[in-house]
């Protein structure tokens, strides 16, 4: 299931890619009812992981198929939560910095996630230690070994995990810079985040801020680049399944801003509450 989804992000990715470097293709853009940006590569990378996610029979809820009723996902055990192109403005920027996440979540918690990186390649990994409970110990057989990791410039779709384990960046696989560093929002900046930072200045002296789009910012936490991640501004599940999953495999999470808990998802409501990943 997770080579599925391994195949799926990077076929994706190259849809993405395709009409991101064809000037014929243009950038045309909807606009979706919370103001946020839609466009051709969406729906294109939605189709095509659909066509993969949709035989291994586990439901798929996805940025681009989010109408289903609360009261059918709630029966749902075990699904895939994805967003085909996380980082449209990004996209639209022409900056590189967008992604395809894919996630499996069992019982309401990432227990898988795959990040994708059309751009540059890079691709992203990661197998907490909670798929255990999935399937008991045949999947333990099958699974090996739990982690995060990166292979960077991967272009090949036919990559499977445990040539990833062997051949991957196991993470976080970065020395810390010296200081405290924070990763940031390139496009979604708020005035509580700021109050945040300011915070963080008092406490260690100046500090770095690496402003980066989609997913990167927790794949920077789980990297090892960046000490964390604070988020006090909308989000959608979608948002940060798949990096929920690497950052809890690289020995991090994703927690609620009181530190009381982590982030779950298949809620009623589909925004997230403001977090901090560390």
């Amino acid at each position: 299931m997770i080579n599925t989804a391994i195949t799926a992000a990077v076929a994706a990715g190259k849809k993405i890619l395709e009409i991101y470097n064809d000037p014929a293709a243009g950038l045309s853009v909807e606009w979706k009812a919370d103001n946020s940006p839609l466009t051709i590569a969406d729906k294109t990378s939605h189709r095509m992981i659909m066509q993969h996610l949709e035989k291994t029979g586990w439901p798929v809820l996805s940025e681009e198929g989010k109408s289903i009723p609360y009261e059918v996902r709630r029966k749902w055990k075990t699904f895939w939560l994805v967003d085909p192109l996380d980082g449209t403005k990004e996209f639209i920027k022409r900056n590189g910095e967008f992604t395809v996440n894919i996630a499996l979540i069992h019982n309401d918690h990432p227990v898988a996630g795959v990040i994708y990186l059309p751009v540059t390649g890079d691709l992203y990994v990661g197998v907490p230690d909670e798929i255990r409970c999935l399937n008991g110990s045949q999947l333990n057989n099958e699974i090996g070994e739990t982690g995060a990791w990166k292979v960077p410039g991967m272009k090949e779709e036919e990559i499977t995990y445990s040539e990833i384990v062997k051949c991957g960046h196991r993470l976080p696989c970065a020395t810390l810079p010296e200081g405290f560093t924070v990763a940031g929002s390139r496009s979604h900046k708020s005035v509580e985040t700021q109050k945040y930072i300011d915070a963080k200045v008092k406490e260690h002296g100046d500090i770095h801020v690496i402003s980066k789009g989609s997913s990167l910012k927790i794949c920077l936490v789980a990297e090892g680049l960046a000490h964390e991640y604070p988020r006090f501004g909308p989000t959608t599940e979608w948002d940060t399944a798949a990096g929920h999953a690497v950052a809890k495999a690289a020995g991090k999470n994703v927690w609620l801003t009181g530190f009381s808990g982590e982030l779950t998802y298949n809620k009623e409501n589909l925004l997230n509450p403001f977090f901090i990943v560390r």
